[in-house]
């Protein structure tokens, strides 16, 4: 053991590194759990009694004089001459490239801005919500396949009861619940924000995206007004040409429903690949609140109505961009992004 930690002392006075990653090396050898100091330690205990007291002073000694040698070099090392004293600090910055602006970022903010026009202001709430604001004040039966679990993340599920699961919002509907429960009409918000639906990653699917939903609720609210509200948007968003189609369909918070269709942008209503040659494409479903969904957040349903309206922020962004695969919105390729440096 004697000689083992003698030669170790010479190793030690003798150490030497080129650079910090030699001297690295050198702790890890000598110092670390695996070191050969440590295994000496680990060894100290089949020494004979009656030498004990003096390797265990041999040790001590030996493991001071690595630690001491090591923090040398380590400090000769950080003392060097980087070279900076060349550096002139008057001198001008160099350029700092700035990014862009998301593409849904812009188009968020381009609905926000129609919406805000006619009067409609920003209501947010949580991603991660209860069923209630999710599902059952919505008017979704207790074995709607929405609230299975291949269409919704659950965060927490319980099977006895399903007004205490806990999911990712699918929908930012539950913001409209939760402006409704806490205010009285008139009502005018718009709700962005994300959602989550249980989806397989595709170029035209994601299991997350955007969207941005409508909701006005106040005395002798009409589909007419709703209908104006939507051609106002259409022409706003996409130009003066467009043209809007309003097809019936079902929603379980809104009746009667409608899904929104607009004259192709690309061919002007023609007919192309992009719109299936029927000239029209899908952006938003809508309708006139479900008075069950007004009773449900505390509301009378006949002394009040409303519509609602909600589209999905990637969908428009398709349109005005032609972004052919859903997966770029989120990948944060610079290059795509710096596609929309002159969008805004």
């Amino acid at each position: 053991m004697i000689a083992k930690i003698n030669q170790l002392l010479q190793e030690v006075e003798a150490l030497k590194a080129a650079n910090a990653e030699e001297l690295e090396a050198l702790r890890i050898k000598y110092l670390s759990k695996k070191g050969a100091i440590n295994e000496l330690m680990a060894d100290f205990r089949n020494v004979p009694a009656d030498l004990k007291k003096e390797v265990g002073m041999r040790l001590n000694e030996l493991k001071d004089k690595a630690q001491g040698k090591i923090a040398a070099l380590k400090e000769q090392f950080e003392s060097q001459d980087t070279g900076c004293d060349d550096l002139d600090l008057t001198r001008s910055a160099y350029p700092v490239e700035l990014g862009t602006r998301h593409p849904l970022t812009i188009v968020k903010n381009e609905i926000i801005d129609i919406f805000a026009r006619l009067g409609f202001s920003i209501a947010e709430g949580p991603e991660m919500e209860d069923d209630w604001h999710v599902f059952s004040a919505l008017n979704f039966a207790e074995d709607h396949p929405a609230r299975d679990m291949q269409d919704t993340f659950f965060i927490e599920a319980n099977e006895k009861d399903v007004a205490k699961n806990i999911v990712l919002r699918t929908h930012t509907s539950s913001v409209q619940v939760r402006v409704m429960e806490n205010a009285q009409p008139p009502i005018r918000i718009i709700c962005p924000g994300r959602v989550y639906r249980n989806e397989a990653i595709s170029y035209r699917a994601h299991c997350f995206f955007h969207q941005v939903e409508a909701l006005y609720v106040d005395k002798n609210v009409s589909f007419t007004d709703l209908k104006q509200v939507l051609l106002l948007f259409a022409k706003e968003m996409f130009g003066n040409d467009t043209k809007i189609r309003l097809r019936p369909s079902y929603f379980p918070f809104t009746e009667p429903s409608a899904e929104m269709d607009i004259s192709c942008n690309i061919c002007g209503g023609k007919g192309c690949p992009f719109c299936k040659h029927t000239g029209w494409v899908e952006i938003l479903g809508c309708g006139m609140v479900d008075p069950n969904v007004l009773e449900a957040s505390g509301i009378d349903s006949k002394v009040y109505s409303g519509y609602a309206l909600g589209m999905g922020i990637e969908r428009i962004t398709n349109l005005k961009y032609q972004v052919k695969d859903l997966r770029m919105f989120s990948e944060n390729d610079t290059r795509f992004l710096k596609e929309f440096e002159a969008a805004y």
